[in-house]
């Protein structure tokens, strides 16, 4: 059984209810949905919120709510692994037993359905535990640098000060968008970044991280660039 689990929580603080904040002519959570949906990988889109609004919409959309999650899950400290396991358990104990489990985040108006179908064709074809949504640095970290307390500046790697940047290993990071895994890596509690996972490359100028104001609005320019399409 393949279950798609949206994490959406009320109490987002540096954005004020940003899971259903309008972005781009629909609510933020609207797009992760449908995109879900739109794949035709999923026998149950399943949205875990403590918050009725949020419920209200997620449902206006396709997903499904058949819980609400527990307040002690809807914290600022409880990690999203937690989350998609207590989803799991429900789903377990209550209807057909999840094998394969995507973790979607709500914040995600870039992904695509072929990026999650890819997802899943990778996890599968690996063996691995999880497979997720990553991105390359857009300029090499081994240069990176930092601010003094006297406000001077100084580089995390000064070894690298003369090292062309082409030379350099690139570097990628989490993209933030969604996370496939097997139902028993997730109950398991098994970490996301390590050996047991694959990587699902995504291109740059889809991937967003959505957490301050100044995200938001950057998020909101690359959309209507991309003209909606992502």
């Amino acid at each position: 059984m393949m279950l798609c689990v949206i994490p959406a929580r009320g109490g987002s603080k540096r954005i004020p209810r940003k899971n259903i904040r309008d972005f781009c002519g629909k609510p933020m959570i609207a797009w992760s949905i449908e995109t879900a949906i739109k794949s035709e990988c999923f026998d149950r889109i399943i949205v875990s919120t403590d918050d009725e609004e949020i419920a209200s919409v997620a449902k206006e959309y396709g997903a499904e709510i058949p819980f609400m999650r527990p307040a002690q899950l809807a914290d600022d400290y409880t990690g999203t692994t937690a989350v998609i396991a207590h989803a799991i358990e429900w789903q377990n104990s209550h209807e057909e037993a999840a094998d394969t489990v995507c973790c979607l985040y709500a914040t995600a108006p870039f992904v695509q359905a072929t990026d999650l179908q890819k997802g899943f064709d990778i996890l599968k074809s690996s063996g691995a535990e999880y497979a997720f949504s990553v991105t390359s640095y857009a300029f090499p970290i081994q240069r990176a640098i930092r601010i003094t307390q006297n406000q001077r500046v100084e580089m995390f790697q000064p070894e690298n000060f003369d090292t062309r940047s082409q030379d350099l290993e690139e570097a990628w990071h989490d993209a933030g968008q969604f996370y496939w895994g097997s139902a028993a890596a997730w109950l398991a509690n098994k970490p996301i970044f390590s050996s047991d996972a694959v990587p699902v490359l995504l291109p740059r100028h889809r991937v967003q991280d959505i957490d301050a104001s100044e995200d938001w609005e950057r998020a909101a320019l690359m959309f209507k660039l991309l003209d909606g399409s992502a």
